[in-house]
């Protein structure tokens, strides 16, 4: 099964990581791709660089960043492959370890059955 990990750091906005938590989650990302269950992950550049799109009542409203709700602010994202979807919060666990907190949302991605 594969698993779309949604992260929201637990910092605020700006507050970058430092030359030691790089080092660091490189290492793991490394790691978690020779594990076999990382299928890919990015992070995302600051929210005053975005944009919101919102379709309501056939009317377009677009909102230019920065985005006041910090805590909803989408920091990265990561694809994995796990057995389960304990399993997918088992690894996600060791990521927000290594992120030194947040919170991720865990989506299990559609994927049809082998008889299509």
């Amino acid at each position: 099964m594969r698993f779309l990990c949604i992260y929201k750091p637990g910092k605020p906005e700006g507050a970058g990581p430092t030359e030691e938590d790089m080092c660091t989650m490189e290492k793991f990302i490394a790691e978690s791709y020779q594990e076999g269950w990382l299928i890919s992950t990015e992070g995302c550049l600051p929210s005053a660089l975005g944009a919101r799109v919102r379709l309501n009542a056939g009317d377009f409203t677009i909102t230019d960043g920065p985005f006041a709700e910090t805590k909803e602010l989408v920091g990265g994202f990561a694809l994995i492959r796990a057995d389960s979807k304990a399993h997918a919060i088992e690894l996600t666990k060791r990521f927000l370890t290594v992120a030194g907190g947040g919170e991720t949302e865990i989506r299990q991605i559609f994927e049809p059955p082998d008889s299509l």
